[in-house]
């Protein structure tokens, strides 16, 4: 398969499975703690290194959703305490985050475990990152990572589809009937967290904000309903990744900076025109009304 076929894929592969997440974050009104959870990660990943002296990404995995759960926990655990919930989230990621960057100058300043690279990511060099599994070909280890991730998303949201949604929209109703509110509050984290660092060689933990943040929101523009909002989130991850792309070999710019700056503009777009919740159409409809009245 071609060098640009793979960043296409891959490319895709993230937007959709951060986009899927996603629209539980924006129903939920957690996108703040996304964005917190997508630096403490960074924690995770040097201490499962630290542990087991590997770079295997199962180990990855693991220590990330570990601490993305931990930075939930401490979350909450600070918010009622009666501590505003965003000084909660800004005091707990900043203080995890910290401590990863420091445990990687002291302990792995020799390995390719670089802030910058978890950060930013750059999906050009994935093709290259290579993998042999069983008796497939050599595969580029973030195409693995980010399928083995959707896949396991995909298999915990049909399980617990029902749970996710009634916890969403009414977490009372939920208690009310017996749904472990928490728990399923936490699975989303770990899920979560994983998605975030199969995400990073593509976009890195900044730029993956965007790719959990917009198609969802794009998509709760769109839909009322979330069987929907969760295919048009795909499909905007889908088309990010494509347009940012060729976008950025035209302009010659960053791979994941213009997959997130399309991200940013189909939201604009939709924001604007979207037919019942777009800025003009409510313009419209406004004027409208006060014509007839």
């Amino acid at each position: 398969m071609s060098y640009e076929a793979w960043i296409l894929i891959i490319g895709s592969l993230a937007g959709v499975t951060c986009g899927i997440i996603g629209c539980f974050l924006i129903l939920r009104r957690l996108s703040m703690l996304a964005d917190a959870i997508s630096h403490t990660v960074l924690l995770g990943i040097v201490l499962a290194f630290l542990i087991s002296q590997s770079m295997n990404g199962m180990y990855m995995l693991i220590g990330a959703a570990v601490v993305g759960v931990l930075t939930a926990v401490f979350v909450q655990l600070l918010s009622s305490s009666g501590i505003q919930e965003d000084a909660s989230i800004g005091v707990v990621f900043t203080f995890l985050f910290a401590i990863g960057v420091i445990l990687i100058t002291v302990f792995a300043d020799n390995v390719h475990l670089d802030v910058d690279h978890a950060l930013m990511g750059e999906i050009a060099f994935v093709p290259f990152d290579l993998v042999q599994l069983g008796f497939l070909p050599p595969l580029p280890k973030a195409f693995l990572m980010l399928s083995a991730v959707l896949i396991t998303n995909l298999l915990i949201i049909v399980l617990f589809y029902k749970e996710f949604k009634i916890t969403s929209f009414d977490p009372q109703m939920a208690a009310a009937i017996g749904i472990p509110v928490l728990f399923i509050h936490y699975l989303l984290m770990g899920m979560v967290s994983i998605t975030t660092v199969a995400s990073f060689d593509s976009v890195g933990a900044i730029l993956v904000v965007a790719m959990l943040i917009a198609p969802g929101a794009s998509a709760y523009l769109l839909t009322n309903k979330l069987t929907i909002m969760l295919l048009l989130s795909a499909v905007f991850g889908i088309a990010s990744a494509v347009l940012g792309y060729y976008t950025a070999s035209f302009l010659d710019a960053s791979i994941s900076g213009s997959m997130a700056s399309v991200n940013g503009i189909i939201f604009a777009l939709v924001f604007l025109f979207s037919p019942s919740k777009g800025l003009i159409s409510k313009k419209f409809t406004f004027k409208k009304l006060n014509t007839e009245s």
